[in-house]
């Protein structure tokens, strides 16, 4: 490659259709959890079994997915990033088939591991295609739009699931999933090529690489930030519908629409944060801004919910979900800086590690009964409190060790 068509890359990141292909390649998780689960009573209907049976099969998808991760992020930097992503991408697309025919629970809840084994690879090694093509500032757009898009499923893939569970049987929303599969394979055959050349593969495969991540202060410190602002927006996705519907008291369509205001205000806060990278500020002063606003708007979702009138939380819980939008991204794209030598294990450490902090969290907000948002609010905010604490350690070790974050020097 020349060197003004490397400069040119620079400024403007990745193409839309490569961009769209790596966002639907990392979204596998939350559509393929949250877009069924309003069908869960017509499974256990269906297939005569218990509520507990039904709630294994996304049990068995959300480890799957934390398996995956760890699998495929060492194979990419072994085998490259195009072979790896085309064979999960098939094995997710026959799991997916066997999904939506399965005779009994035993066989869907198998079936959902394997699926969700096989697609994790897709999370992974999109974060990895970013690395291997850019850096510096165009990586952390890049990195933010995907994210920016990703981030979009689990606001409106519940949604979506609940708009289709009242017309479409739960082997029609399951085939509905199967189809995104389909696509997702579409894309990696037609639009993802290999980003991680013979000559840079890792010799052979271990994973080794995946432990020496955790002692790399900076990576993991980017990390913790980025898997505890997930956090926060989990503690709100999961706990969104009773605290709408049962302690305000809204319709189920005016639930949509706050839904659908807050999903507005993450994709708004991408783009601000995409624009911002182009013009070469650097992400950490973008999060800089954007934690103090992301835990001052928890406290203010707590506050409210504490009070008298807890309608008032709506306008806090939108602004703290504005703020995420300037997290998720650039801290992504921070940590990876930091694990230039083993993209996929950082990429699979990255990603396991926010869906375990996610997944951890969003029980809790439930813990008092669905007639209280004051739990929803404390777990936002020690969460959002725990992300700035990771993100001042990830700088002080930067202010020591300046050359490690060199690519994010102006030019």
């Amino acid at each position: 490659m020349s060197t003004s068509a490397e400069s040119h890359k620079e400024r403007e990141g990745l193409g839309p259709q490569l961009l769209f292909a790596l966002a639907l390649l990392s979204a596998t998780a939350p559509i393929a959890t949250d877009l069924y689960l309003p069908s869960f009573p017509e499974v256990q209907t269906s297939l005569h079994t218990s509520a507990a049976a039904v709630q294994l099969t996304l049990t068995a998808f959300l480890v799957g997915v934390a398996v995956g991760q760890i699998i495929w992020g060492p194979v990419s930097d072994r085998y490259g990033r195009r072979r790896p992503l085309i064979i999960g991408s098939a094995v997710a697309v026959g799991a997916g088939v066997l999904v939506v025919l399965a005779p009994n629970i035993e066989t869907l809840v198998a079936a959902r591991f394997v699926q969700a084994v096989a697609a994790a690879g897709g999370m992974v090694i999109s974060r990895a295609v970013i690395a291997d093509l850019l850096r510096g500032f165009a990586s952390a757009r890049s990195m933010t739009l995907m994210m920016t898009i990703t981030s979009l499923a689990p606001v409106l893939a519940p949604v979506v699931g609940g708009l289709l569970a009242g017309h479409v049987s739960w082997r029609g929303v399951l085939g509905v999933i199967l189809a995104i599969t389909v696509l997702q394979l579409i894309m990696a055959v037609t639009t993802v090529r290999e980003t991680l050349p013979a000559a840079k593969r890792a010799p052979r495969l271990g994973y080794a690489d995946l432990l020496t991540r955790f002692r790399r202060p900076a990576f993991l410190a980017y990390v913790l930030t980025q898997a505890f602002g997930f956090g926060t927006l989990m503690a709100y996705i999961s706990s969104s519908s009773f605290v709408y519907q049962k302690v305000l008291g809204v319709s189920s369509a005016i639930y949509g629409l706050c839904f659908a205001a807050n999903a507005v205000g993450l994709t708004a806060a991408g783009l601000i944060s995409a624009r911002l990278s182009r013009r070469r500020v650097h992400p950490a002063r973008t999060i800089g801004y954007a934690l103090p606003v992301l835990i001052i708007a928890s406290l203010g979702v707590l506050a409210a919910a504490a009070s008298p009138m807890p309608g008032l939380l709506v306008v806090p819980l939108f602004v703290t979900v504005f703020a995420f939008g300037f997290v998720a991204g650039n801290s992504a794209a921070l940590a990876m800086e930091h694990s230039r030598d083993a993209v996929g294990a950082g990429s699979a450490v990255l990603g396991g590690l926010m869906f375990l902090v996610g997944g951890l969290l969003s029980p809790l907000g439930g813990l008092a009964g669905d007639n209280t948002a004051v739990p929803m609010g404390i777990v936002m905010t020690g969460s959002a409190i725990v992300a700035a604490i990771s993100f001042v350690l990830a700088r002080r070790y930067v202010s020591r060790h300046p050359d490690s974050e060199k690519a994010f020097t102006r030019g």
